[in-house]
């Protein structure tokens, strides 16, 4: 898989995810199909054997986040590791509901209304939404 760089975090996700979902739709259905009974006997499930695959690498999409941040498109204060692999996750949940591609829009959503709101820097002098405190009244500041 070819990684994207077109400049931008956003065009590059929404490249990666198609390359994800075009090259993966038929396999990951096949794959959790047949892998099923290896998980029941094993007492693993996929997302151990992901993390056996992956110890140490380093995956296209780090890659994409990481010159995001370097842009400073991407705040990395807010870039969690769940958060960051949620683009991943969510494309896969889609592949593996319908054994299918995903749609384009439904690419495009992921990244425009899911995931870079969660990830992008705060504007300058946009004050933080008020938290609260530990009676539920909002803290001010």
């Amino acid at each position: 898989m070819a990684l994207p760089d077109t400049g931008r975090v956003r065009d590059d996700l929404i490249a990666l995810l198609r390359q994800f979902s075009e090259s993966r739709a038929l396999f990951a259905g096949f794959f959790s199909l047949q892998m099923s009974d290896y998980f029941a006997e094993t007492h693993t499930s996929l997302a151990d054997l992901r993390a056996r695959v992956l110890l140490g690498q380093h995956s296209l999409l780090d890659l994409v986040l990481g010159r995001g941040i370097d842009r400073g498109e991407i705040d990395p204060g807010r870039l969690t590791p769940r958060i960051a692999s949620l683009p991943v996750d969510l494309l896969r949940h889609e592949v593996m509901m319908t054994l299918k591609p995903v749609p384009d829009t439904v690419i495009v959503e992921l990244v425009d209304r899911i995931f870079l709101p969660l990830v992008r820097p705060e504007p300058a002098g946009e004050p933080e939404p008020a938290r609260a405190d530990q009676a539920g009244e909002p803290r001010r500041r």
